[in-house]
């Protein structure tokens, strides 16, 4: 007897290594819907770093003999996904910035507020006071019993992960599909 399985998914570059997986026919059994199906066009950048950058702290001179002080990868990531994002912000678009784990939602989306604050772009990040569901939000936003998600909202961040409780995680998809959160730091849920 046949076993029909169906595998949706949004994002999923590599369908036909999981076809193949599957023992699907890539000919007769594999059915792929392209960009041109989106309603909304998507642009997927993958970003990696595969060493410590050695550079010497802003300000500080390094000792004779002594190696400059290394950059984590961390670090270098967090600047990367800024810098890309800041980028898309200026031309008016808003950013999904994935990670791999939920907790890294948080420190990613906390970092790139403080970076924000730091290089002046707080208000390329900032949700638009003019913006007509603006005080709606921001009563939404308010009833909030997370502190962070408040601090981060309220910069314009927010994050997504499957651990949050349903009621912050419907909060944040309606907040970014509203257009008052302009980066969300989420995992793939």
């Amino acid at each position: 007897q046949m076993i029909r399985i169906v595998g949706l998914s949004a994002t999923l570059p590599n369908y036909v290594d999981v076809a193949l997986f599957l023992r699907v026919n890539p000919q007769t059994g594999l059915y792929h819907f392209g960009a041109e199906y989106r309603p909304v066009p998507l642009k997927q950048t993958f970003l990696g770093v595969t060493k410590r950058l050695e550079k010497p702290r802003e300000g500080a001179k390094p000792k004779e003999g002594r190696p400059a002080k290394a950059v984590s990868q961390q670090t270098q990531m967090l600047e990367l996904a800024f810098d890309k994002a800041l980028a898309a912000l200026r031309r008016g678009k808003q950013v999904m910035v994935f990670v791999h784990a939920r907790n890294e939602t948080l420190r990613t989306a906390r970092g790139l507020l403080e970076l924000a604050k730091a290089r002046q772009a707080e208000e390329l990040f900032a949700p638009k006071p003019d913006h007509p569901r603006y005080a709606l939000a921001q009563r939404e936003v308010a009833r909030c019993r997370n502190g962070e998600l408040r601090t981060l909202c309220n910069g314009g961040l927010g994050v997504h992960h499957a651990g949050m409780l349903r009621p912050e995680r419907s909060m944040m998809e309606r907040l970014f599909a509203d257009g008052m959160i302009n980066v969300l730091c989420s995992t793939a849920t």
